[in-house]
């Protein structure tokens, strides 16, 4: 819909201006006759020019954990919404974000609740972000939601460099050696395969089978790239539908020592959003519906659906729980506590804290588990490669040694 900027009088003669959207200029004068103002000037808003890579207004999890307690620090300092909107835009150095400062500052001086002008910004701000500001705002409590949406997008952020981190080592030490693999057989082996066919002997299994190998490389090189990128294409492909990624997310979870950290990283984040949405005083069956697609995991987002369906037919959340294989016994009891007592937010929290501190144990297991399964892969497959070219320089040795006076 597009924005008109207005400019009008108030009954007392004092001149106000600003921006609503509408369909028309007669819905804008409308609009402003409601709220007793006389409008002067009523002109669509012309349009901003800017660049397609400086559009984009996703922000980071830690940029976004940083504004929400700026925001929050302001808010509770007393400071009106509008000037906190304002402070913030001036601050950041990220243009895509200052334009979605601004359209949420468009909105909200157009009479919009800040909920709603978030709600717009789909790209920046989660349902989950949205609707925790929202029961902020009805319920009279915008500061106290917002530092505790701060600490749970912290909480987030930092689980997020835990895994990040248990990966990078695995990753680049997975890298490094494929290259290394690449260049021995792409560079070095025809060097020796040049060098034994002058000898015209017949030369051993292995040494055959890894010339071989080099040779295919040599040859189809780039049909191996692009065989490599579609099957990485097809993976995404069959990700993005729901059987799929169903499918490939209960895989994950029955991995060894991954698939532990995949579980207790589910366990840990279902458990702190849930809690974050219902201490924020969002309804139960809305936080629930927020958490299934917040979840990152198929198999929770299905425990959980189905837990939101139990909790509509006057049933308990631990019911549906306990029926998937993602969350353990102690989990579902605690849960089962929580709703017996009516602290299910305080319960919830004490898993998120437990969880996370069981991620960390399972990334040192995963990172410990991970580096001698690398260096024994390593040995066997360069070594292998050593072995197989000097078995038929061993061999040649042995017919001249063995030919000698």
């Amino acid at each position: 819909m597009p924005v008109f900027i207005w400019k009008g009088r108030t009954a007392t003669g004092a001149v106000q201006t600003g921006e609503l959207v509408a369909d028309t200029q007669q819905d804008v004068f409308a609009a402003l006759r409601a709220r007793k103002i006389i409008p002067t000037s009523v002109r669509p808003k012309p349009k901003e020019v800017s660049l397609p890579f400086l559009r984009g207004g996703r922000l980071g999890t830690r940029d976004l954990s940083i504004f929400t307690r700026q925001f929050a620090t302001m808010i509770n300092a007393g400071l009106p919404l509008m000037q906190c909107l304002e402070i913030q835009t001036q601050q950041t150095d990220k243009p895509g974000f200052k334009r979605v400062l601004r359209e949420i500052m468009d909105d909200v001086e157009g009479g919009a609740t800040l909920a709603e002008a978030l709600r717009k910004q789909k790209s920046t701000f989660s349902t989950l972000y949205v609707n925790m500001v929202e029961a902020g705002e009805s319920g009279g409590a915008l500061d106290v939601i917002l530092v505790r949406l701060a600490n749970y997008l912290e909480k987030a952020a930092a689980l997020a460099r835990k895994i990040r981190g248990a990966m990078i080592y695995p990753a680049m030490i997975i890298i490094v050696a494929v290259i290394a693999v690449a260049v021995i057989l792409i560079v070095v082996i025809p060097v020796f395969s040049k060098l034994f066919a002058e000898f015209g002997a017949q030369l051993p299994l292995a040494t055959r089978i890894v010339i071989g190998i080099s040779d295919i490389l040599r040859k189809y090189f780039w049909v191996l790239i692009i065989l490599m990128i579609g099957v990485i294409l097809a993976v995404r492909m069959i990700y993005n539908r729901d059987a799929g990624k169903l499918a490939i997310d209960r895989t994950l979870l029955r991995l060894p020592v991954m698939g532990d950290l995949v579980r207790k990283t589910a366990i840990a984040r279902f458990s702190r959003t849930l809690a974050t949405l219902l201490s924020s005083g969002v309804p139960i069956l809305d936080a629930l519906e927020t958490t299934a697609k917040t979840s990152g995991n198929k198999v929770v987002e299905n425990a959980v659906s189905a837990a939101r369906v139990s909790i509509s037919e006057g049933e308990t959340i631990a019911g549906p729980l306990s029926r998937e294989q993602v969350f353990p016994p102690m989990v579902v009891q605690m849960i089962s506590i929580g709703e017996a007592t009516g602290g299910l937010d305080d319960m919830l929290t004490k898993i998120a804290d437990f969880y996370d501190a069981e991620v960390d144990a399972a990334v040192e297991n995963l990172t410990s588990a991970l580096e001698p399964i690398i260096m024994v892969f390593l040995g066997v497959v360069i070594g292998g490669i050593v072995i197989s070219m000097y078995l038929p320089i061993f061999k040649i040795a042995t017919i001249v040694g063995g030919g000698g006076p």
